[in-house]
């Protein structure tokens, strides 16, 4: 198998055989997932830029194809083609924020394909127009991470501005979602967490700062429409944005739009997005209205509550994320389950006491505690219901019954996971400065 991949990936599959020698199933199972996705869903396009599929679905996601890729930053730091395949990605996701940033899921040409009888504003390049936050944070993620590992900044000073000045007109637009906003969706004979209510325009909400998104990174509907994790995601690509603006574009101006918004956003969730529960104390709700209603729960799919700081929005030992923590991981979260062969969270897009391992991968890179990341390990070596390879979720008794053989976002966050147990992590990533803190208190 790794005769069909580059060098730069060869390494690191040796890498972590070397950190595990005497582990074959752990060998097998991160050097099949590590290069899933680059063997199976990366598409060169005539004009370079990297069409990427989800996997079993052939539209390109925003957000999983940020995921997907991200581990391969390790191997662009050494390698060209591997960082012009990876530059590649970041362009086609630039191009499609501004042909639609409501958009969460497109096609590789203007062929009409996916979900074109939705009640929304289509084009034929669209896949799918569920609205959501993170399908806007991912992209200008990736530009960041890519940027800190390779040093390139040709793909910042082409459409980069044009691409933030984008997303700063829709997330101030959907600050005030029921007055200023026009977009709408609906679907028709579907699940109710596939369509919005109110005519296409979702449930009520009032201004709080943050800013409102239709779906969650599930692609369900949202309960009520302040998502806390996708605007703790914001929070953070706006300060990426803000120091690519100053220190690639030095447009000051820019810098200090983005930084005026992440200050919005951020007093928005302090203020309105915590809860003092009577067991657990302090901690983050997952969803709000802005008007008292809230949504305590967390979900499997990245941005998470669990994936706070992961995604960089807070440090490890914040006081009021530890008391989150401790309610997602416990049967008060109504998503969390307990099983025969794994614990952990799952998902309303899934069956009940389904776990998915994208949620286990977060649990394992958010942990300080070397004993939970081994458990962690446990569980993945024994839940690939003997495939290999990662799933979206399975049944925590019977690991053999799962949803989605061919999910790339899973495959990819059991290789950073197990990238990470080894010392290695993408440079400028939350996740790399925890390994060098720990590292340099080691030494």
């Amino acid at each position: 198998m790794t005769a069909m991949i580059p060098e730069s990936m060869q390494k690191l599959i040796h890498h972590v055989k070397e950190f595990f020698p005497e582990d074959e199933k752990l060998q097998q199972m991160f050097e099949q997932c590590f290069v899933n996705t680059y063997t199976t869903t990366l598409k060169k396009q005539e004009d370079g830029k990297t069409f990427v599929i989800t996997g079993d679905i052939p539209a390109m996601w925003l957000r999983d194809s940020a995921a997907q890729v991200r581990p391969y930053l390790l191997a662009a730091e050494e390698d060209a083609e591997m960082a012009d395949l990876l530059e590649g990605v970041i362009r086609q996701q630039f191009d499609f924020i501004l042909h639609d940033p409501y958009a969460n899921a497109f096609n590789a040409s203007a062929n009409g394909k996916g979900h074109q009888t939705d009640r929304t504003e289509m084009t034929p390049h669209i896949w799918e127009r569920k609205y959501e936050i993170d399908s806007l944070c991912y992209p200008i993620q990736l530009a960041y991470l890519f940027w800190k590992s390779t040093g390139r900044t040709a793909f910042i000073e082409e459409t980069f501005q044009e691409t933030i000045e984008t997303i700063l007109r829709v997330w101030r637009t959907e600050q005030d979602h029921e007055t200023h906003s026009s977009y709408r969706f609906e679907r028709s004979d579907c699940r109710q967490s596939d369509t919005l209510i109110r005519d296409g325009k979702g449930g009520r909400v009032v201004p709080t700062g943050m800013t409102w998104s239709a779906f969650r990174p599930s692609d369900d509907a949202c309960t009520y429409g302040y998502l806390v994790p996708a605007n703790m995601f914001a929070v953070v690509v706006l300060g990426y944005a803000a120091e690519m603006s100053e220190q690639v574009l030095n447009n000051a101006s820019l810098k200090e739009e983005c930084l005026k918004l992440r200050d919005e956003i951020q007093k928005g969730i302090e203020q309105f997005a915590k809860f003092d529960h009577p067991i657990h104390g302090d901690m983050y709700v997952y969803e709000t209205d802005g008007e008292g209603r809230i949504n305590l729960m967390d979900d499997a799919n990245v941005p998470s509550l669990l994936a706070a700081p992961y995604l960089g929005y807070l440090p490890y030992g914040d006081a009021t994320y530890t008391n989150t923590r401790q309610f997602l991981l416990s049967r008060d979260n109504p998503y969390y389950y307990e099983g025969k062969y794994a614990n952990g969270i799952g998902s309303p897009h899934t069956p009940d006491h389904y776990i998915w391992h994208i949620a286990l991968a977060i649990q394992g890179m958010t942990t300080t505690d070397e004993a939970e990341k081994q458990q962690i390990l446990a569980y993945f070596k024994n839940t690939d219901g003997g495939t290999g390879y990662m799933h979206e979720g399975f049944d925590a008794d019977c690991p053999e019954e799962f949803t989605r053989d061919w999910f790339a976002w899973a495959n990819t966050m059991f290789s950073e996971f197990v990238l990470s147990l080894t010392g290695k992590a993408v440079k400028g990533s939350p996740l790399y400065q925890q390994l060098m803190k720990n590292n340099s208190t080691e030494a």
